[in-house]
């Protein structure tokens, strides 16, 4: 176990000299988390099945987004933040600038992250290229990818969505959204629209996709073998991070989450394991 925990948790020191007032710690009686709205229900279930096997051990769990989640992070009002992307520059800079360090960060699990559709739409798979031409706007119709007529609704996370800032460093570098696109706080709206609208495009965390088509990507499907074995193209990790090395509960937490049988429940939760599972 103790290989496999150092094999992916990932620790960034940056200590700078005379880096001085801290901010108030979050409460000592319950495990605050907060951050990704794609792995809210993930973490949710994780923590609730930690309190069934530990009865002593309390958690509040909050979404979000990932940005929202690093900003409490930053405040010392949470212990723990979950994050569905890096940290940006900016962001460690300013861990660093509070704490002396970036903190910690460990790998909890891994999102074949999607790209979804209605099951009545004719699109079934997109290259990197058409998906960066349909989320700028440059594609907005069905006859752009030669699919017959109808005008492509594009349905995005808002600006504190991680998966928003992962699909957009991946797919759009120097780009941004199309204007057009409707907004949505949650990834569970974003599912909700495209279930009612036949020419939606939408995107999300795999264990969200109930009730909708997810598309290849490249002739790559999303699913748990392509995921593991980094063929599908927008894959990534899902972290927690923490500003220093925990102790107590909150390190019993974590290390139970990369255990078997905190994996067992990435696994239920249709996201994708660190490693074999075997039931």
């Amino acid at each position: 176990m103790s290989r496999s925990i150092n094999l992916i948790i990932v620790i960034f020191s940056l200590y700078i000299a005379g880096c001085g007032s801290s901010v108030p710690s979050a409460k000592e009686d319950i495990i605050l988390i907060k951050g990704s709205d794609t792995m809210f229900q993930l973490t949710r279930k994780l923590a609730n099945r930690f309190s069934e096997i530990n009865p002593n051990v309390k958690f509040q769990v909050f979404g979000g987004g990932t940005k929202s989640g690093i900003d409490q992070l930053l405040a010392g009002t949470i212990d723990i933040c979950s994050a569905s992307r890096n940290l940006t520059s900016e962001e460690a800079k300013n861990l660093a600038e509070y704490y002396g360090s970036i903190g910690m960060y460990y790998l909890i699990a891994k999102d074949a992250m999607s790209i979804y559709a209605n099951y009545e739409s004719p699109i079934n798979n997109l290259s990197i290229e058409e998906l960066n031409k349909i989320l700028t706007g440059q594609y907005s119709n069905l006859d752009s990818l030669n699919l017959g007529k109808g005008k492509i609704i594009l349905a995005i996370r808002d600006s504190d969505s991680g998966t928003r800032k992962f699909l957009q460093d991946l797919v759009l570098p120097n780009n941004e959204f199309s204007e057009t696109a409707k907004t949505f706080a949650t990834t569970e709206e974003i599912v909700d629209f495209i279930k009612e609208n036949k020419n939606g495009i939408g995107f999300g965390g795999i264990g969200f996709a109930k009730g909708v088509k997810l598309l290849s990507i490249n002739g790559i499907e999303p699913n748990e073998r392509n995921a593991k074995n980094d063929s599908y193209p927008l894959t990534r990790y899902l972290h927690f991070f923490t500003t220093k090395s925990p102790s107590g509960k909150v390190k019993k937490f974590i290390d139970w989450v990369l255990s078997p049988e905190g994996q067992k429940v990435v696994k239920e939760e249709g996201f994708v394991p660190l490693w074999e599972i075997n039931y």
